[in-house]
């Protein structure tokens, strides 16, 4: 048969591995998320332009995922009210443990924040100090100086060159330019007409395929100013401003004889900036470029920092948070499983329990109590069958009690009744389980037998301390004409107890009636006596009566009238007392020679109404009325023991009704009563007298040989009654009637069986 906790253990096993998988892949998705967060931090950080561009994404995925961990902790929070709200077992500890890992990991986070927070708010504002941004324009003030210096230098030298190319071709300008040149320290220099025509070039012009004329504005500005210089280069970023940064010069030709109409020409020098220089000058540019920007920024940068800070602070206080009620769980499951445990245990469940499968302490714990449950468990189920097989043993012996004809008490040290069988109830005559718990001797009627057996087993307890016998023996007479007056026994019982001890000081007292078998044994006895009384008694009666009749005939007509009158008188006084010895020696014969019945199907009715007719034609004796039961079916019984046991009675209730009332009144007819007790299977026969009813002492041994109410009784009528019905499995009860508190007579009743259908 399968255990529905055993079959329920994988399946939660099952659901348990599933969250704690579930929990894993959590933590690792949060951590990753928190890595990646924490990179792009560090690289915005450390790069303007990247966190100006990215911190919109770096805000949002901070917020997404600070929303995601305030829900878990919400949901979280949810159920710890609802476990407590529920008052299921641990919730109270799961709080405390997910409070102090929430405090150990947020007031760190808190001190942190703080700190840091003060840190960016005063680290940002001393970024733009005023001495910072002094430096910034004085360097940038040096740097123009410097150019312009370079620029007016480079000028003059070229408006002294100049003059020496009025007067020369545009076909030898070439050579003169390269000359030119070098004595310029110029880089390139070129003739350029008004109208953006390249004449002649010397140094790199000379290899550029298109080099780079002036604009209409330069031209316009060199006729007008005699001189035109500008810098190129400087606004390239990185490596190519320093190669290409260089100082232009524009500066007007006179005109030559040579032609007509000679069209304007420029003279075009160039020269390159020294990279120290130009490098400086851009990092000046620059550094002050961007302070001026951030500086405009000021604000929005100190929010932008400590906006992603807070997100920071609220990403990894969420998270600490989360993990602490997750892994206060964690810590705390094991506990609540063995509290759980041990409070199931402790109401009696002892169903396969839960246990972790981890490799700790803790889980050891709860497998190591999983394991003795599953061993009390056993021992309980072991215990339970034995308590089953000592139920059922103890069942058995119950029936047995229950259903034995001896009586069997158990008393407690002081004789207390602990337990008594219904066999004992039925001999004592006494509701003895409504007398449990207190002493045998208070039962009313039965306070010489409490006391004597109290006695037996006090004597019984001395004597064990000297030989140690295993038990005693007595018999008790209870009843009979030494009995009280409320004595709840109608006849007189003759009782053999036997007493033992028991475990626990109890006492065990065991009896049973043998009153029919002690009435058998007096009645074998009285049988014996009758027998041999009847036959020393007969012997001589006929002689006795014979010597009489012959002397009355020997002497008569020789004697006087008044002697003749004497031995008549005498004779048959002789003669009757002779015949009354015979009848009652016939009696003891009868009583000691009753033959065994022949049991057969007889007509009860019948047979009533025949011994009814023998006392109809006797006028002078009480009339006999019969009430029949005409349903009755015949019974299994001896015709003619049953009709000497009808004349017994018929007789004995005749006597009874002529005997005098107390009251002087007048006894009426006896009833002979027949009745179909269907739902016993018998037929009851009853004899009713009317007369003064029976004394206690005569009722409790009615049924005994030789005891009698009647002057002249031999007392066997009813003793011989009494033999019959016990030969056909009868019950005979004698009773008194009483009405309204006064006897009005007595009832002998008698049930004989009827016969079955296979019987007949």
């Amino acid at each position: 048969m399968n255990d529905p906790g055993l079959a329920a253990l994988p399946s939660v096993r099952h659901s348990s591995r599933l969250v704690r998988r579930a929990v894993t892949v959590g933590s690792l998705c949060m951590l990753l998320i928190g890595m990646v967060l924490l990179y792009m931090l560090m690289q915005a950080t450390n790069n303007r332009d990247l966190y100006e561009r990215n911190y919109a994404l770096l805000f949002y995925v901070n917020v997404a995922v600070a929303a995601v961990l305030l829900a878990g902790i919400a949901w979280v929070c949810y159920r710890l009210t609802l476990r407590l709200r529920q008052r299921r077992f641990g919730s109270r500890l799961l709080v405390k443990l997910a409070a102090i890992f929430a405090l150990v990991g947020f007031a760190p986070g808190l001190l942190i924040y703080v700190v840091s927070y003060q840190f960016v708010s005063r680290s940002i504002e001393t970024w733009f100090d005023v001495k910072v941004e002094g430096a910034l324009e004085a360097g940038l003030s040096l740097g123009r100086v410097t150019l312009d210096t370079l620029s007016s230098e480079f000028t003059a030298k070229v408006r002294a060159a100049a003059p020496q190319l009025n007067e020369v071709s545009d076909n030898n300008a070439s050579t003169q330019l390269e000359k030119m040149v070098d004595q310029l320290g110029a880089t390139d220099t070129a003739i350029w007409t008004s109208a953006g025509t390249l004449v002649a070039s010397g140094g790199q012009s000379r290899i550029q395929l298109s080099p780079d004329k002036p604009t209409s504005a330069q031209f316009r500005t060199a006729r007008s100013e005699r001189a035109s210089a500008w810098i190129e280069g400087l606004e390239d970023a990185g490596s190519d401003a320093q190669a290409s940064a260089r100082i232009r010069v524009l500066v007007p030709l006179a005109a030559s004889g040579l032609g007509l109409n000679p069209e304007p020409r420029f003279l075009l020098a160039s020269k390159a900036l020294p990279r120290n220089l130009v490098a400086n000058a851009l990092a000046v540019d620059t550094a002050n470029r961007e302070y001026q920007e951030r500086a405009l920024a000021r604000e929005g940068l100190k929010r932008m920092y400590i906006g992603t800070l807070t997100l920071s602070l609220f990403l990894a206080v969420f998270a600490a948070i989360l993990m602490a009620v997750v892994l206060g769980n964690q810590l705390a499951r094991p506990l609540l499983l063995l509290a759980e445990g041990v409070s199931q245990v402790a109401a009696g469940d002892l169903t396969p329990k839960l246990a972790m499968q981890g490799k700790d302490e803790l889980g050891g714990l709860t497998r190591a109590f999983a394991t003795m449950t599953a061993q009390l468990s056993d021992a309980r189920q072991a215990v339970e069958h034995s308590m089953a097989q000592v139920d059922a043993a103890r069942a058995n012996l119950q029936t047995i009690l229950d259903n034995l004809t001896a009586g069997v008490i158990v008393l407690g040290p002081q004789g207390e009744l602990l337990s008594a069988n219904p066999g004992a109830t039925r001999i004592l005559q006494a509701p003895l389980a409504a007398h449990i718990g207190q002493p045998l001797a208070g039962v009313a009627g039965l306070q010489d037998f409490g006391q004597a057996v109290q006695a037996q087993f006090a004597d019984f307890m001395l004597a064990k301390l000297e030989h140690e016998p295993d038990h005693w023996q007595q018999t008790f007479e209870l009843g009979g004409s030494n009995a009280p007056m409320h004595s709840p026994f109608d006849r007189a019982l003759t009782i053999v107890a036997r007493g033992a001890t028991l475990p626990g000081d109890a006492r065990l007292l065991v009896f049973d009636d043998i009153s029919e078998i002690v009435s058998a044994q007096r009645a074998q006895a009285w049988g014996e006596v009758a027998r041999r009384l009847a036959h020393e008694i007969k012997n001589p009666l006929t002689p006795i009566q014979l010597s009489a009749e012959r002397l009355e005939i020997k002497l008569s007509g020789k004697l006087l009238p008044p002697e003749q009158q004497v031995l008549n008188k005498s004779v048959k006084t002789i003669v009757d007392q002779v015949d009354a010895m015979k009848r009652l020696v016939n009696e003891f014969r009868d009583y000691a020679r009753l033959p065994a019945a022949e049991l057969k199907p007889v007509n009860l009715n019948a047979l009533v109404q025949d011994v009814q007719q023998l006392y109809e034609a006797d006028a002078t004796h009480v009339p006999v009325r019969l009430e029949l039961d005409a349903n009755c079916p015949p019974v299994r019984g001896d015709a003619q023991q049953l009709r000497q046991v009808i004349h017994n009675l018929l007789q004995n209730a005749q006597d009874a009704s002529d005997l005098p009332h107390a009251d002087g009144s007048v006894a009426g007819p006896v009833v002979l009563r027949t009745n179909w007790l269907q739902a016993k299977g018998r037929v009851r026969l009853s004899v009713l007298d009317q007369g003064p009813g029976f004394e206690d002492a005569i009722l409790k041994r009615a049924f005994e040989p030789y005891v009698t109410t009647k002057p002249k009784g031999t007392g066997l009528g009813l003793a011989v009654v009494k033999k019959i019905a016990d030969e056909h499995g009868s019950r005979v009860d004698i009773s008194n009637r009483v009405v309204e508190g006064k006897i009005v007579g007595a009832q002998v009743s008698l049930s004989l069986p009827v016969v079955n259908s296979s019987q007949s």
